[in-house]
């Protein structure tokens, strides 16, 4: 009955372990963003919520639940506004909520009142930035929350980015790829045609060079301000690179494949964020 007890025990411990070891790994991170100190923040489709990453330990920033309609269900992007607070897009309410400090709940923003977020920027005055994927718009949302109003009508569009001038640069899945917005809301092209295979997020660098991300051919573009588009880094470790952004002159970049984050360096070298535990 002792041996029974203690390998019972042993089996019992090896089970809590393993759930715990599973309990730090990212399932499916699309959206990253971080300050140039302080914690990366990752949003996991399949945690489904939001993970904190420091020191290359990976912990629950916030779970949502499973059931769908609730907040953080289906958990799209992630940014930070100008006060550091976390900022995240969920389809499953058509919901941008923020996070007023750490162990806060999620605050809805908008009533319901957005389809598809599938990015979010803050502006320089504090109000957001959304692409909805659904309904073919970018959102302006008050800073305090409220009704989005109409910035810009963009097909299909995915990531977004500010660059100094308050220009919004969109990707877009439609026959042209990459988009800017003026301020006003007015549409230009910056990339003529497909020369992505799947690109999905977009930042731009402070020389005015943006970045894009490309799942099927597992690589990261950079793109002239006059609109010229040539690889950049590609291929290995790079499984299916989605979201990106910027801490300090580096690239952060979320992979569902790899289920990790990386960071590439301006010299290309690649650095997986996540610390394997053994």
């Amino acid at each position: 009955m002792q041996i029974f007890v203690q390998t019972f025990s042993l089996l019992l411990l090896l089970l809590v372990s393993t759930h715990a070891g599973l309990a730090a790994e990212m399932s499916y991170p699309l959206s990253v963003v971080a300050a140039e100190k302080g914690p990366v923040y990752v949003a996991d489709r399949k945690l489904p919520g939001i993970w904190s990453i420091q020191d290359g330990k990976v912990s629950e920033f916030f779970k949502g639940s499973k059931v769908f309609r609730t907040p953080l269900n289906a958990v799209r992007c992630v940014t930070l506004d100008d006060q550091g607070r976390v900022l995240a897009g969920d389809s499953s309410t058509r919901e941008v909520y923020r996070f007023a400090k750490a162990d806060a709940k999620p605050e809805a923003l908008t009533k319901g009142g957005i389809g598809i977020p599938m990015d979010v920027v803050v502006t320089k005055a504090g109000d957001l930035l959304v692409s909805d994927l659904e309904l073919h718009r970018i959102w302006k949302v008050p800073a305090a929350g409220g009704k989005p109003t109409l910035f810009a009508e963009v097909s299909a569009p995915r990531g977004l980015a500010l660059d100094q001038e308050e220009n919004l640069w969109v990707v877009s899945g439609t026959a042209d790829q990459l988009l800017k917005v003026t301020p006003d809301g007015k549409v230009s092209i910056v990339v003529k045609g497909r020369p992505f295979n799947f690109p999905h997020d977009v930042v731009v660098l402070d020389d005015g060079t943006a970045v894009v991300s490309d799942g099927y051919e597992k690589a990261l573009w950079k793109v002239t301000p006059d609109g010229k588009a040539e690889k950049w880094v590609s291929g290995e470790p790079f499984k299916n690179p989605v979201g990106i952004a910027v801490q300090g002159k580096n690239v952060l970049v979320a992979d569902p494949y790899a289920k990790t984050v990386f960071s590439v360096d301006p010299e290309k070298q690649v650095t997986d964020l996540v610390k394997k535990q053994d």
